[in-house]
């Protein structure tokens, strides 16, 4: 496997994975998360295929199996300002992904897509649904933190925050 940058004409093959995950949350008791919403839109996924914010991990036959958002800096993810039941492990620099899903074609796609975003920045804050136990096993089971709860515009869910770091 592989990761690049999406591509313009990589927003056909991106949505179907994005329909797939919809389908698989809701029938592994998570269908709020991006069901209701029918999230995320094709227009956001546009703006981060331009901003240079979306990837694809491509398998061995050269097809797109998973996508992601990956972006690191500094403060770059706003709903992380405030955290509650907790707090971050580390203040400085970080990446975050949102928007991981994959096609179910091959195991371990999205563990790789983890692993490749902390090999770019080495410290990551990732957030999901209280109900997509999936993800939050898949964090755990990659040396994540549960660090707390924050929620976001989109819903009234709360979101389980976690934090890998080499700075502990």
């Amino acid at each position: 496997m592989e990761i690049r940058k999406s591509k313009p004409q990589d927003i056909d093959r991106i949505m179907e994975i994005y329909d797939f995950a919809r389908d698989f949350m809701a029938n592994h008791g998570n269908p709020n998360q991006w069901g209701p919403t029918n999230w995320p839109p094709k227009e956001l996924l546009c703006k981060d295929i331009e901003n240079g914010n979306s990837y694809v991990c491509i398998n061995d036959n050269d097809r797109i199996i998973a996508t992601f958002f990956f972006i690191h800096g500094n403060d770059i993810e706003p709903t992380y300002t405030e955290i509650e039941d907790g707090s971050w492990i580390d203040d400085g620099p970080y990446g975050v992904i949102h928007r991981l899903a994959s096609d179910g074609s091959q195991k371990g796609a999205g563990s790789f897509c983890i692993n490749w975003a902390y090999e770019q920045c080495k410290h990551i804050r990732i957030d999901t649904h209280i109900d997509n136990t999936v993800m939050q096993n898949l964090v755990e089971k990659l040396g994540f933190i549960h660090c707390g709860t924050i929620y976001v515009k989109q819903d009234d869910y709360p979101r389980l925050a976690y934090e890998k770091t080499t700075n502990i």
